[in-house]
């Protein structure tokens, strides 16, 4: 039988799959189902400070808004100050005691000193490692990309040397090179990457003229972009590659770490196919490399990376320009209707 044992930001996991961060480990109940069906680490939700920001001027608006009504009566509530991020920090401990597969903490600050607290403040928690999200949504034509990169980059050095637990980022693709972003944090001492974040984005209701969010899961397709970078980044980086992002089967793991991935997050597969079926994907992988003959994942990491494949031109835009040669190939197997 096939050895599915793989390491993690120093951690020894028993499979490469990760249950990431979602409304699914919001739930004790859920928690214990995860690790039954033989996933091998979880990430609790992220700690959202905007959130807690939200939170807290919603209740200082509802303890206000009736102030001052009349001349004896100047306050009608207590003084009562939002709990902050202890809810958080509560139930990510009762995580921890409940499951005794590693636990990774969420992260996602704004301001430096929040950054460095929050951290610490979960690291007293007892968790395995903490992942940081970084991101921007660029709103602002005068921002440049070179200071939001440098600010993360002090943002992840101010962390890491205030605590001792392994620390990963979380990362989206939208950086005018990922490549050189990710070897400067690599250099920097990150232990692992997640690639990539996936962002809920506005889209507009036609009848009624407004603006929603819909709620979207991740596809299949989606996966080739973390396959691309898995590919390109492996044997470059001293850092851990987590791919994550439309995986949703045992092959589709299987092709991660093909391509270089050391293991996977996944999160959309278990909406639409429940908890269970992590068992189900890790059979898949199982059953792959028993066919393939694949004893350990060491045997094929990188198999199809840009550093070991003998085409130059898999991983560059020629790939583009041998399609658009097919084209007329491409259209007598998908014909236009």
């Amino acid at each position: 039988m096939a050895n599915l044992q793989t390491n993690y930001l120093g951690i020894e996991l028993k499979n490469p799959v990760i249950v990431g961060a979602s409304n699914i480990v919001n739930n004790i109940d859920n928690i214990k189902k995860i690790e039954q069906a033989g996933a091998a680490a979880i990430v609790y939700k992220s700690l959202f400070e905007e959130q807690i920001q939200l939170e807290n001027a919603q209740l200082n608006d509802k303890l206000e808004e009736y102030n001052e009504r009349n001349a004896e009566m100047v306050k009608l509530f207590p003084n009562i100050k939002h709990a902050g991020p202890e809810e958080h920090l509560f139930n990510l401990a009762q995580v921890k005691k409940a499951i005794n597969i590693p636990v990774i903490a969420s992260l996602n600050a704004i301001f430096k000193e929040s950054w460095i607290d929050y951290a610490t403040r979960i690291e007293e928690i007892g968790v395995d490692a903490l992942e940081l999200n970084f991101y921007y949504v660029p709103r602002d034509v005068n921002f440049d990309g070179h200071t939001l990169i440098q600010q993360q980059i002090d943002t992840f050095k101010e962390v890491k040397n205030k605590v001792k637990i392994p620390v990963s980022v979380k990362l989206s693709p939208f950086y005018a090179n990922p490549l050189h972003f990710i070897s400067r944090l690599d250099r920097e001492g990150v232990n692992g990457f997640v690639l990539f974040n996936r962002f809920f984005q506005p889209e507009i209701d036609m009848d009624k003229e407004e603006h929603y969010t819909p709620f979207n899961l991740s596809v299949p397709e989606d996966n080739r972009l973390p396959l691309r970078f898995a590919g390109l980044l492996y044997d470059n980086i001293k850092g851990n590659i987590c791919s994550n992002s439309g995986i949703y089967t045992g092959l589709d793991v299987a092709k991660m770490i093909l391509a270089g991935a050391d293991c996977v997050q996944v999160v959309s597969t278990l909406y639409k196919n429940k908890i269970d079926y992590i068992s189900t994907i890790i059979k898949d992988l199982e059953g792959w490399m028993d066919r393939k003959g694949y004893k350990t994942l060491d045997e094929f990491r990188g198999k199809l990376s840009n550093r070991k494949i003998n085409d130059p031109f898999v991983y560059k835009r020629a790939q583009y320009i041998d399609l658009l040669l097919k084209s007329d190939e491409i259209l007598v197997k998908h014909p236009l209707r």
